[in-house]
């Protein structure tokens, strides 16, 4: 991966956090204003999953090429955050609701089911649909959990204990998740596509302008909307409802071929753009760090201090105070949870080799 594409991928994904942020907070009890850009929430888990995708097949490629290094890296980087957000957000969501009731409106009851489910990634099997408590975003986090697991069974294992392994994986989870693999799967082939790695130059360039043009149209019109009203008739409201967080699916197939047609460009153009792409590497790469902490306790945090502060939402001094106080806690999270994965990792990946008869490897091997 060229190191301009790689500064843009950490810009993409910093900048789609924020956007969920934008989203979620987007609310009349916060700000009475429509706050800008706040409409690209759901589309940016979409850029996620793609980013995804071509991440985990680029170090599988070049780094994680064993099951038990891919296996501890994906534990680790899930459950560094994970397993501390969990219990935070429970804690976060006792106090906010003791301190503002009717704002609270999200389920608090059935403690221990949402908190094994939430640590088993089963939020969203079949037509399952449990929050984990006030955190709406969790429910990408068991998505993307068990791509993790099929494409690991897809590449590590070989003839029947392959196809076993995946197809009892597709029968444990349902429709709701099989329905948003392509989107990820989409990553894979951007990384493994040959082709797309030789475009011209202009044609690249077009591939960046058209779908950032594209990308912007397709919410200016609502057309993702759009597509899931008409879906939903010709399914029924009942069945539409079941899919839950899958129910855009056919405009998230579409947003989705304008996200890949934009990073297949860009790979191609971003090492001419690596003398401004260079400039900001280090803010980016510093705030990337915190993508993941971000994106996964945003919402049960900026409720909590929405509940603390109780300021008037006129204007935009309560949004702010709030937002800065979100960003002070999620820094301070990120620091001993995101950014102290690799102990975990190392840990898990000895334990892996242990089990599977393997002598472990040194520290810093692999």
């Amino acid at each position: 991966m060229n190191k301009g594409f790689s500064i843009y991928l950490d810009l993409v994904r910093f900048t789609a956090a924020c956007l969920v942020y934008l989203y979620h907070s987007n609310m009349r009890a916060l700000v009475a204003d429509v706050l800008p850009a706040s409409r690209y929430g759901h589309s940016s888990v979409i850029v996620f999953f793609v980013l995804s995708g071509f991440v985990i097949a680029h170090v599988t490629a070049t780094k994680e090429t064993t099951w038990t290094a891919y296996a501890a890296s994906r534990l680790a980087r899930v459950y560094s955050v994970v397993l501390p957000a969990v219990p935070l957000t429970l804690a976060l969501d006792a106090v906010g609701r003791a301190l503002y009731p009717e704002f609270h409106n999200y389920p608090f009851d059935h403690l221990a089911v949402r908190l094994v489910g939430s640590l088993l990634m089963v939020n969203e099997v079949w037509f399952v649909s449990m929050m984990s408590f006030s955190n709406t975003p969790y429910w990408s986090i068991t998505y993307e959990f068990w791509y993790y697991a099929l494409f690991g069974a897809a590449t590590f294992l070989h003839g029947r204990a392959r196809w076993w392994a995946c197809g009892g994986l597709a029968l444990l989870l349902g429709p709701k998740i099989l329905l948003l693999l392509p989107i990820w799967c989409a990553g894979v082939l951007l990384y493994r596509w040959e082709r797309l790695r030789t475009l011209p130059n202009g044609v690249a360039w077009a591939a960046v302008l058209l779908s950032a043009v594209g990308i912007v149209a397709f919410h200016a019109a609502g057309v993702g909307d759009a597509i899931g009203e008409l879906l939903k008739a010709w399914l029924g409201k009942d069945a539409f409802e079941q899919l839950t967080f899958s129910r855009w699916f056919i405009g998230d197939y579409l947003l989705t071929l304008m996200v890949f047609a934009h990073f297949a460009g860009m790979r191609i153009v971003a090492p001419q753009l690596l003398p401004l792409l260079g400039r900001i590497e280090k803010p980016v790469r510093l705030l990337a760090g915190y993508t993941f902490t971000l994106y996964l306790l945003h919402q049960p945090v900026f409720l909590f201090w929405t509940s603390v502060l109780r300021w008037d939402p006129q204007g935009h001094a309560f949004w702010w105070a709030v937002t800065a106080l979100t960003a002070a806690t999620i820094g301070v999270v990120g620091h001993f949870t995101e950014n102290r994965r690799q102990g975990l990792r190392r840990a898990i990946e000895r334990g892996l080799q242990r089990l599977s008869g393997r002598a472990p490897q040194p520290h810093g091997a692999g």
